[in-house]
């Protein structure tokens, strides 16, 4: 389901491969971003930190609880 015109107010990633997380404003706590493919991670992980550090808004999908897509507003 999209999400849209949110806020991003943290992320997270450690060094385990594909461990990468966001707290999205008016969804509760933290959402993971769908693991199985190294590039799609590191891309969708980029663009949260993008708006977060540009104070951007984003639409972002998520399915089973887990963020698929964003798009930077």
């Amino acid at each position: 389901m999209w999400n849209n015109n949110k806020t991003v107010s943290r992320t997270f990633t450690s060094t385990d491969s594909q461990n990468c997380y966001a707290i999205i404003s008016g969804i509760t706590g933290w959402k993971k971003i769908r693991a199985g493919n190294k590039d799609g991670v590191s891309n969708v992980f980029t663009c949260l930190n993008a708006a977060r550090a540009g104070a951007k808004k984003v639409d972002v999908y998520i399915l089973n609880n887990q963020i698929e897509q964003v798009v930077m507003r």
